[in-house]
């Protein structure tokens, strides 16, 4: 060993993750073909490839998975007996949205305000790339003392489910004895904090047609059926007069009774305008943790601008639901179609695409990887205890691998504090908290190699 210490080890190799970071974000590695070209995931797949190779390990491939998407995996063989862990992180972004209300362009890492902005320097590049700094601080402190399989995903923010599709057919080559999603993040900006349960998803487009075409809604608005408006108050059906999710059958009165996260913290976070209220009932912490939530993510309508006086013959939304654990996606899904089939107004004709689902998850917090977390974040995070909080966003992956190896001990971190303002505008990450989480992983693996060795 060197005998240097980890945390000095990480901050010395911090100028290299960031020059990665650079060149990692500015693939524009949107897994949607329809509006990003394909070459750039492939690019940034193949970076990934490289990166690990680099580092030594051994099967390196590129996975065709069944959604059209690649992941890439590779495997860094331990000491003999070590047990085994598995680094999971994924590669594609979400869309810049609103390039222009970027402050700095979202596919060049920009340094800014002590934090490092672009797309996916949070979401999850960033994890990728603290996966890394891990690995090299054991390396140069006398070698990894686990065996290390690393997977990194293409398509995780489209749930189109390909890798775990992947993972069923090829079930022997993600199996380990624990596994650390790096793919969450800290309550806040310097508290260590381990994620335990993810809501589950579900993703419908839901179409509505009225009429053959549009219409001059001069001649005939106010008695011809208008699909948009009719499709509005479909919309309205699936929310209380509170703003609280009302699919009928589908139970929204779970409670949380950990972490809880202040309503003033929340508006602050949230960026809530002045004078606008929150909605739902209960606590913060019920209402993004514990209970169901549906989103409206799209609607197809005509432009404000070169809009007609027209009746509309059709109409377009995707909703996202959002599933607490101890309810079933599929269920959900099923309440969801029948709700959006039985409140359709004027007999509008209803046509309900499923395009993503994922189960919702809750981890074993009381196992040893957890301890061994809860001792490496106490050294990261110097006076600071490891907290455990919720997530209202979804990672599919969890369950699949949950019930795949069911004796394995899963763990989620991240990058992804309020700040990081992952899937809006202006995405960014604290260095700070890469190099500290960086730490932790790495003292993790020491810990749990540790652990197993008694």
């Amino acid at each position: 060993m060197t005998g240097r210490p980890i945390p000095e080890t990480v901050a010395s190799l911090m100028p290299r993750a960031k020059a990665e970071l650079t060149e990692l974000v500015a693939f524009q590695s949107v897994a949607d073909p329809a509006v990003y070209p394909r070459s750039e995931c492939e690019g940034a797949a193949e970076w990934v490839a490289a990166a690990l190779r680099t580092e030594g390990f051994q099967d390196v491939a590129l996975l065709d998975t069944p959604d059209g998407s690649q992941s890439v995996y590779g495997f860094l063989p331990g000491p003999a007996g070590a047990p085994t862990v598995l680094l999971y992180a994924h590669y594609d972004v979400q869309p810049p949205l609103d390039e222009a209300a970027w402050i700095s362009p979202p596919f060049e890492l920009t340094e800014r305000d002590g934090r490092w902005f672009g797309r996916g320097t949070a979401d999850c590049k960033g994890g990728f790339i603290m996966h890394l700094l891990a690995l090299r601080a054991l390396e140069a402190d006398g070698g990894v003392p686990v065996s290390v399989k690393v997977i990194v995903e293409g398509s995780e923010e489209q749930g189109t489910g390909g890798l775990e599709r992947y993972a069923e057919a090829h079930p022997e080559l993600l199996a380990a004895d624990t596994i650390v999603i790096g793919d969450t993040g800290n309550f806040r900006v310097g508290l260590p904090t381990v994620t335990s349960t993810l809501r589950g998803m579900t993703m419908l487009r839901v179409q509505l047609d009225t009429l053959e075409g549009n219409l001059h809604s001069g001649q005939f608005g106010g008695a011809a059926p208008d699909a948009l408006a009719a499709m509005i108050q479909l919309l309205a059906s699936l929310r209380a007069e509170d703003g609280s999710t009302t699919v009928d059958g589908l139970t929204a009165d779970g409670r949380w009774d950990g972490l809880q996260y202040p309503e003033e913290e929340f508006r602050k976070d949230a960026k809530v305008l002045d004078g606008v209220g929150l909605i739902g009932t209960g606590t913060v912490s019920d209402r993004i943790w514990a209970r169901p939530a549906v989103t409206v993510i799209g609607i197809d309508c005509p432009a404000v601008v070169g809009a007609t006086p027209s009746v509309q013959a059709s109409a377009r939304a995707q909703i996202s639901l959002r599933v607490p654990p101890g309810q079933d996606a599929q269920q959900a899904t099923k309440l969801l179609t029948a709700h959006l089939l039985a409140h359709a107004p004027w007999g509008a004709k209803v046509s309900v695409e499923q395009v993503g689902q994922g189960q919702p998850f809750r981890a074993d917090t009381g196992s040893p990887a957890y301890t061994a977390m809860a001792d490496a974040m106490r050294v990261a995070y110097p006076g600071q205890e490891m907290q455990s909080s919720g997530m209202g966003g979804s990672i599919p992956l969890c369950n699949t691998l949950a019930g795949l190896y069911p004796e394995a001990e899963i763990l989620l971190i991240g990058l992804s504090e309020p700040e990081a303002q992952i899937h809006a505008v202006n995405e960014s990450v604290s260095p700070d908290e890469l190099e500290r989480l960086s730490v932790a992983e790495a003292l993790f693996l020491r810990n749990y190699a540790a652990s197993k060795a008694v």
